[in-house]
């Protein structure tokens, strides 16, 4: 199992803040893939990748990223300094 954490408008589109998954995604893009292919909500919220950035085990990553023996995925709009 995998905890994946959704922030900000990425939770408000999926409507939950987290959940655990069973999941065989070898990278982060199989298991947006995976996801997208669950229901219409999570296609909405994965359909623009260039708006949406990921950690893994809270360590900022690119897609290609393995997920072999992690225990989080979090998903989160970019940030912005001010």
């Amino acid at each position: 199992m995998i905890d994946i954490l959704y922030f900000a408008w990425l939770r408000e589109r999926i409507g939950l803040p987290r959940e655990s998954l069973a999941t065989e995604a070898a990278t982060v893009a199989e298991l947006i893939a995976e996801l997208s292919m669950r229901e219409e909500r999570y296609r909405l919220a994965f359909s623009d990748l260039a708006a949406v950035r990921v950690a893994v085990d809270q360590t900022m990553v690119e897609f290609d990223a393995p997920l072999k023996g992690a225990r989080e995925v979090a998903f989160f709009p970019p940030m912005t300094g001010g």
